[in-house]
């Protein structure tokens, strides 16, 4: 009597093209990372002083670069100049949703003072408690 054995069913899932698909998606973003970074091109003034709380918010950045120009790191148009009326409301707007978020501002060195003055004076009546200013550290 011939006994025939019963095959059993391989119940394992193959791992193998889901490990190539993640290696791929993260060679996409270790190349595209770097692309993303946006900003205005600003010369930071030299000061010695202590970084924000990497717990807290993150801050809504209002920009003055040497020509003069206002920017803000909040919307779509990050990089495009904007004026003080537009940037006082867009502020505004982002306050009332948000009214915890510390601003700060990111003037030029080669910006007069007064520049940053009125860009100050400008955040406190968009309704910003307090307004901060962006330094770059001191080299040794």
């Amino acid at each position: 009597m011939y006994v025939r054995k019963r095959r059993r069913q391989v119940s394992e899932i193959n791992v193998v093209p889901y490990i190539d698909v993640m290696l791929v998606l993260l060679i996409i973003f270790m190349v595209t990372a770097p692309l993303i970074t946006q900003g205005v091109k600003v010369d930071l003034p030299k000061a010695d002083s202590q970084p924000l709380d990497e717990e807290a918010k993150p801050p809504l950045v209002a920009s003055v670069d040497a020509e003069g120009q206002y920017f803000i790191n909040v919307g779509d148009s990050q990089d495009e100049p904007m004026s003080a009326v537009d940037l006082a409301t867009l502020v505004a707007a982002h306050l009332q949703v948000e009214p915890d978020t510390p601003v700060v501002v990111r003037g030029d060195g080669a910006v007069p003072y007064s520049e940053v003055v009125q860009l100050m004076v400008l955040l406190q009546r968009a309704g910003a408690p307090s307004v901060g200013l962006m330094t770059s550290p001191v080299e040794n």
